[in-house]
């Protein structure tokens, strides 16, 4: 499966949302990749280096890719953080 999503926090992948990212990626039964939507690259969004070394900004679309028993149920919850203005607390 796979989605396009515009990143809207201020941050972009950075500290906070990255976090939360990653975190809820981890909690899925499933491999889960992002990367720019213009890129072929893709890098495991299990892993807080890997996502905040794309240095994704605000309003950049990335591209998230996820396979495994819980892959529609992963992106539905990455794509709410990356479409959410601020980070929940």
């Amino acid at each position: 499966m796979e989605r396009t999503v515009t990143v809207v926090p201020e941050d972009g992948l950075h500290a906070r949302p990255a976090s939360q990212f990653v975190e809820t990626a981890n909690s899925f039964d499933a491999d889960v990749q992002l990367g720019r939507a213009d890129e072929d690259d893709l890098v495991p969004a299990a892993s807080m280096l890997a996502v905040t070394g794309l240095g994704v900004g605000h309003g950049e679309s990335v591209r998230l890719v996820a396979e495994g028993d819980d892959a529609e149920a992963a992106l539905d919850a990455l794509e709410d953080i990356l479409s959410t203005p601020e980070a929940k607390q």
